[in-house]
């Protein structure tokens, strides 16, 4: 992988730049605050003029708290394709504000290049009665939007339809689906909370993914798509906001976890990382 493939922008901290010695680093860290979690469009925009000339087929970015940023790296594609999301929510919330990163799927479905999103092991509140009524309905009437939920965790809708999946047949229902693909073009955005807490440190809920079932997932998308390019995301790291209301909405959006050490959590979450960095840029970084 050359060097212009791939890029390291560090808002947070998050990912020791020991980690990826051959990832291009730009330390962005001044933009943390302010984009964290939520910004306003003119602070995503600033950011955006300030880096687009930087931006490369494979990202690596700081905690899930910037997992909107996605829809600036998708910019820089201009074939159509699939989004696919690994993540263990749906980030589909139309209310205000704008951009953050529980309604960051929304910016990317209004880009030009991507003609479907399809989120795979959601398992979080954001599903159940009556925070989905916030969800983009009408791009799931369309069929521009599609989520994978895990069963095990919302028995009491096993009467309800939708696209369930279970720990059993995952496997073979998102096989299914790299064949409804036909070959087509694919972007693949992963955030480590996706994956069971015994496997990644992150400051949101934790999935039930393996690491092996992520690069498993990659190998499948690479044998049957083209992958266009991807990021990742999602490892812990110490909150820190610019803004006074930003930080109360996040206070209260996030969950109660421990306290947690940012350099520990790296540490935890090297395997995670470097494993699915190599599966999804299909080198040793």
């Amino acid at each position: 992988m050359g060097l212009l493939s791939s890029i390291h922008f560090d808002l947070d901290n998050a990912l020791p730049r020991e980690f990826f010695f051959a990832v291009p680093h730009v330390n962005v860290q001044e933009w943390g605050p302010h984009l964290r979690f939520c910004a306003p469009q003119k602070a995503v925009e600033n950011f955006y003029e300030k880096i687009k000339n930087q931006i490369a087929p494979f990202t690596l970015f700081g905690s899930g708290d910037f997992h909107h940023l996605t829809a600036l790296w998708l910019r820089r594609i201009e074939k159509p394709l699939t989004l696919i999301s690994f993540d263990n929510h749906p980030d589909w919330d139309v209310r205000p504000p704008f951009w953050s990163c529980g309604g960051w799927v929304n910016r990317a479905l209004e880009l030009p290049c991507v003609q479907k999103a399809s989120i795979w092991g959601c398992g979080n509140f954001e599903l159940n009665w009556p925070h989905r009524l916030f969800a983009n309905h009408r791009a799931l009437r369309q069929g521009k939007l599609e989520v994978h939920p895990w069963r095990e965790r919302f028995q009491s809708f096993v009467k309800e339809k939708g696209r369930w999946m279970t720990l059993q047949n995952w496997r073979e229902q998102f096989s299914q689906f790299t064949t409804t693909l036909k070959g087509g073009c694919v972007y693949v955005t992963v955030d480590l909370d996706c994956l069971s807490a015994t496997e990644a440190e992150t400051n949101w809920e934790n999935g039930l993914f393996r690491v092996e079932d992520i690069t498993w997932a990659i190998a499948e998308l690479r044998r049957r798509t083209r992958i266009m390019g991807g990021d990742l995301c999602g490892a812990y790291s110490i909150p820190s906001y610019a803004r006074w209301g930003q930080k109360l909405v996040a206070h209260f959006d996030h969950p109660n976890l421990e306290s947690r050490n940012p350099q520990d959590s790296a540490s935890w979450n090297r395997k995670a990382l470097q494993t699915i960095w190599t599966a999804l840029t299909g080198c040793n970084e």
